[in-house]
């Protein structure tokens, strides 16, 4: 019975394998079935993502459900993952489905960051030919894209081919240039050296004398290379101020034309049509969040003058002031932005005016250089900022400029007070210099 046994355990197939049978005559040992590498894909998703859909990555990453696949293939999908540039990080995982020979996949990306908008300027071709071109070329082409230098690459190349099926050969560059206050965009615009700015000419104003205005914009237009989407920025920069400070929120540059400067090879006259619009007066403000409620504080810190001509000279300058108040408070790296609500019928604009705290700071250690010990002591007994109490960032010079005016120190010139900040604690250490 026992030899019975162990002859049935031997003839009993291993998992893995294919069974073979041996002859006496053959006496070569059963051939193994080739080891599978690669399994049905039974679910696939993403993680991660924030700015593209899971659909765009995987159609980007060339991996679909249902398709056989192994680490080799999904080592290629991570791989055109990372070309595209726009991802700083791409990983990827598989397990056994559930109830299933197949896969459940996922791949974990992180983005690649910033992303700006996409304009087009000053090619043969128009600009929604171009984008519907290149969103039926590349799934993650959309209105913005990362401004990394491999995506930049990328999509310039491709634009270059669009250009190229039109018989025009001509290169293309993709840069990032400013749109505004904190505001960029990435231009695809021809490669070749841009003209310059020689000279600006204003009509349509009214309000406003032409002289300042050109002036102003000398200031920072001529001898900088022209496109139109830059000198707009550079008309918001130098010209809009001053109309804000007049209460004609409306202002608008309706046309821009460019001619050849005379006697420049690359220079070029600009010609701006100005709307100045109607005069606004400044409605109410108001802030939004936490700090609504206490609006009758901060409204008398700002002074605004509701009522009076929409000065946002003066609203800028007293949201500093409400910043400032902050900063008292150990809130150094307060940050504010304000929204406009325009009532063209009333001719009024109200402001919302939001605040950004940030982390609370605190006073650390505070170090003497230059005077003895004596004096040193002196020095550190009139401190009145203590250890762990909110820092107020005014208050180093304010201190330096008490010692100076009470006389403090016979002979006392240069004095200096040099902050130092340490982030992840949240403290802030102060070193006075005496001179």
């Amino acid at each position: 019975m026992l030899r019975i046994l162990m002859m049935l355990a031997l003839l009993a197939p291993a998992p893995g394998f294919t069974q073979t049978r041996a002859t006496k005559t053959a006496r070569k040992p059963a051939a193994k079935a080739p080891a599978t590498t690669q399994w049905p894909i039974e679910n696939l998703t993403v993680e991660g993502n924030h700015n593209y859909t899971p659909d765009q990555i995987l159609a980007a990453a060339g991996l679909k459900k249902g398709q056989l696949a192994g680490k080799s293939e999904f080592d290629a999908a991570r791989d055109r993952l990372v070309a595209t540039g726009a991802f700083e990080t791409v990983g990827y995982h598989f397990e056994q489905a559930k109830d299933s020979n197949g896969y459940a996949a996922s791949f974990q990306v992180v983005e690649a960051g910033p992303m700006y908008p996409v304009q087009f300027e000053g090619l043969p071709a128009k600009a929604a030919e171009i984008d519907a071109w290149l969103k039926s070329k590349d799934p993650l082409w959309g209105p913005k894209i990362p401004a990394t230098t491999e995506a930049l690459t990328r999509y310039t190349k491709s634009v270059q081919e669009f250009l190229a099926a039109r018989h025009n050969t001509e290169k293309i560059a993709a840069k990032v240039i400013p749109a505004g206050p904190d505001q960029f965009v990435i231009v695809f615009r021809s490669a070749a050296p841009l003209p310059t700015i020689a000279q600006v000419k204003f009509e349509g104003n009214r309000f406003l004398p032409t002289t300042l205005l050109q002036n102003k914009i000398s200031e920072v237009a001529y001898g900088f290379p022209y496109t139109e989407t830059g000198f707009r920025v550079l008309l918001d920069i130098a010209i809009r101020p001053l109309y804000d400070a007049r209460g004609l929120v409306r202002v608008a540059f309706s046309k821009i034309s460019t001619a050849k400067a005379e006697n420049d090879v690359n220079g070029l006259v600009v010609s701006v049509t100005v709307d100045e619009g109607p005069e606004f007066k400044l409605g109410k403000v108001g802030f939004a969040g936490s700090y609504a409620a206490r609006s009758a504080q901060l409204l008398k810190v700002g002074a605004f003058k509701s009522g009076d001509v929409a000065n946002f000279d003066d609203v800028t300058q007293g949201v500093e002031r409400i910043k400032r108040l902050l900063r008292r408070n150990g809130y150094m790296r307060a940050e504010t932005t304000i929204d406009r609500h325009i009532d063209d019928k009333a001719k009024v604009v109200d402001a919302t005016i939001h605040i950004d705290e940030g982390p609370q700071f605190t006073f650390g250690n505070l170090a003497i250089e230059g005077l003895d010990l004596d004096a040193a002591a002196t020095i550190k007994k009139l401190w009145a900022l203590k250890p762990g109490k909110p820092f107020n960032g005014d208050y180093p010079d304010y201190f330096l400029n008490r010692v100076r005016e009470d006389g403090v120190f016979d002979n006392l010139h240069n004095t200096k007070a040099v902050v130092k900040v340490n982030e992840q604690a949240r403290t802030v250490d102060v070193t006075l210099q005496f001179h």
